[in-house]
């Protein structure tokens, strides 16, 4: 019993980490394996995987649910975007401060100022917003579910995105291209730590890992496999780090709330090579963790590139 208890509040720290800080902030990590989602015509709901033909829909009107559906739309057809979530990214960001929110904070989609857009396509996230877009769906609003849990996901999801607004994706893909340009060679050992209560870090299944590989960092945990409901973290002790011993820590964040200053605050942190050296950094959770938007990948992208060059 104890073990069962021990396992589920693993889970909604967990939760809580990925989505806690708000809907519309976290929405885009989903790292577990998903649900087979049913496509069809009528449904009008896709896996941005492998989107099928006839789930395609010619929208002029999309009111987005998550950031970086948002930038995307927003950078390859800006007048087809009429609203947004709440998200603190877009907030900070000029050139959506005129658009109606459907969201914010912690509450779910407003679905009155949703329909009263009458949106030809609403975007949401696989696992967060399937209640909302299913009840979209009865309604006769067509929608599409996003995962950007990989690199290649986050292709496809630009290149649904685009043929549902018959937009050409073709400048947006070459701008990510460049975002692994000129990647340096290194044989540093890293450790991500996600979060602290519990500690957590990303393999290979995981948008972090993912993107870690692909900047060819060597990130120790990257082939490990957790116990928990979601497959892309798992949970380390004092006792793993301190074998491990990284050369190098990257330490998400969020909004510099004092993640880093709690393991510091550690006894075990001091006796790590990483620390001595000088080499734990402090990264945001949009980039890293939830890819946010294509500014906060290319600046993540660019400092790892910097700090392992």
């Amino acid at each position: 019993m104890i073990k069962i208890l021990k396992k589920c509040l693993i889970i909604t720290c967990l939760s809580i980490f990925l989505f806690g800080c708000s809907p519309t902030d976290s929405q885009q990590v989903q790292n577990s394996v998903p649900t087979p989602i049913s496509t069809s015509a009528n449904q009008n709901q896709v896996d941005a995987n492998s989107p099928p033909e006839d789930s395609i829909v010619n929208a002029n009107k999309v009111v987005a649910l998550t950031s970086l559906s948002a930038d995307i739309i927003y950078r390859l057809a800006p007048d087809k975007l009429v609203a947004i979530p709440g998200s603190r990214l877009l907030r900070q960001d000029k050139r959506f401060q005129d658009l109606p929110k459907v969201s914010e904070g912690r509450t779910p989609p407003n679905l009155e100022k949703i329909v009263a857009l009458k949106p030809d396509l609403v975007i949401g996230a696989n696992g967060f917003h399937d209640r909302t877009l299913n009840k979209l769906k009865e309604l006769g609003i067509a929608t599409q579910i996003t995962e950007i849990d990989s690199w290649e996901s986050l292709i496809a999801t630009t290149k649904l995105l685009a043929k549902s607004i018959e937009a050409n994706p073709d400048s947006l893909l070459k701008k990510y291209d460049t975002f692994l340009d000129n990647i340096p060679t290194s044989e540093t050992r890293a450790l991500v730590l996600v979060s602290n209560q519990p500690v957590l870090s990303p393999n290979k299944d995981s948008w972090t890992g993912d993107l870690l590989s692909k900047l060819k960092i060597k990130n120790i945990t990257e082939k490990i496999q957790g116990k928990s409901a979601n497959r892309g973290y798992i949970t380390l002790s004092e006792e793993k780090i301190l074998q491990e011993n990284p050369e190098a820590i990257l330490v998400v964040d969020p909004a510099n709330r004092g993640v880093l200053k709690e393991f510091q605050s550690k006894s075990f942190w001091k006796e790590l090579e990483a620390t001595k050296n000088e080499k734990v950094y402090s990264f945001d959770y949009y980039g890293l963790v939830n890819p946010g938007s294509i500014d906060k990948i290319e600046e993540t992208c660019k400092r790892i590139k910097d700090i392992f060059g």
